[in-house]
């Protein structure tokens, strides 16, 4: 039995690669051609377009995931069945459990991967590409930010108005709250850099706000300690789908510390954690349709219920994220429920089929 199932993990495995190749191909493709609009912009051209579209080959191919798992499964079972090897199989003494245990192993593999993809490759490859467009195509240099960013750090709300690096920062102003949020100062410095754990401020104007004036002092510097970090400071600017799990949970640690809203980012981290058990999901849900009706399918006719399986639970997915947050239901709801609903009915129907 164990043979059996070493054959159909790399059976499985061996499909799946050669989907993985074939959708991620399509994928690059539409999105070069859907991107070239934005050539001619600075420096950014063809070759430059090329360039970042390769390095978003990790992110689709995170995204793609769990309809490669589906599609594998499907048709490296479904050329064992054609071939009258999942009847031998069986007559061999596998039973459909052990059938959907050998696959469950191929989706821990592809599992694993998906979650060295949406954690290392995928956000690495993301953050470079999106700062090589940064700079050929809008002029920015790597690591500026031309958006001005706000921030709160305690009784404290800081503008950034140029972020040069994590470290480095321009045209910075800092107000004090009371804590009735009454405005106690307010603070302008030209620069700011982080040095031994604390930023240190130069070229500052600060106004203190009393009950019967109002105070104007010039200071050369000025040392700030808080819990804004060069890490949170990185962090809080990339976007969600480039974060890596650890920092999405520094980041919501840092949000809930200054009592903001860290629901996005709470329900992108159980995203992120409940993708590879999608891709399980999906496995075990495919295995049913070989011993069933479609066992006697061609290729095409497993394609197609591939691709039908894989797009309503993409979009179900994205539904029942957007209502989790516009209707504010727990995170894990949100993100795990239609995982959840995919893979109690893989187990009910690869029950009944036994």
């Amino acid at each position: 039995m164990r043979r059996l199932s070493r054959h159909l993990v790399s059976h499985i495995a061996g499909f799946s690669a050669i989907i993985g190749l074939a959708l991620v191909a399509i994928y690059t493709f539409i999105s070069f051609v859907s991107d070239i609009d934005q050539t001619g912009q600075g420096e950014f051209g063809i070759a430059q377009l090329l360039y970042y579209t390769l390095m978003m080959i990790p992110t689709g191919l995170y995204t793609l995931m769990p309809v490669i798992a589906l599609l594998g499964t499907l048709m490296g079972l479904g050329a064992l069945a054609a071939q009258n090897e999942v009847t031998a199989m069986r007559a061999a003494g596998m039973t459909v459990m052990q059938l959907g245990l050998a696959t469950l192993m191929a989706g821990v593999l592809l599992g694993g991967l998906d979650i060295v993809l949406g954690d290392v490759l995928a956000p690495a490859g993301t953050q470079a590409a999106r700062s090589f467009r940064s700079e050929t195509r809008d002029g920015v240099p790597a690591g500026l930010v031309a958006r001005p960013l706000w921030l709160r750090d305690g009784q404290s709300v800081v503008h950034i108005g140029t972020l040069k690096s994590e470290r480095q920062i321009e045209n910075v102003e800092v107000y004090e709250l009371g804590d009735d949020l009454s405005l106690q100062s307010a603070l302008h410095a030209d620069r700011g850099e982080f040095v031994d754990g604390h930023w240190h401020l130069s070229g500052i104007t600060r106004t203190r706000f009393e009950t019967d004036r109002t105070l104007a002092e010039k200071l050369p510097s000025l040392d700030v300690d808080g819990h804004l970090s060069p890490e949170v400071l990185r962090l809080f600017v990339l976007e969600a789908d480039s974060l890596t799990t650890p920092g999405l949970v520094r980041l919501i640690r840092y949000l809930e510390r200054n009592g903001l809203d860290a629901s996005a980012y709470r329900l992108s981290l159980w995203r992120k954690l409940v993708a590879p058990l999608t891709v399980v999901a999906m496995m075990l849900f495919a295995v049913p349709f070989i011993l069933g009706s479609q066992r006697g399918g061609g290729a095409g006719q497993r394609l197609l219920v591939g691709i039908l399986v894989g797009l309503v639970f993409y979009v179900v997915n994205e539904v029942t994220a957007s209502m989790g947050q516009i209707y504010d239901w727990p995170p894990l709801l949100a993100a795990g429920s239609p995982t959840a609903a995919l893979a109690g009915l893989a187990i009910l129907r690869l029950r009944r089929a036994s």
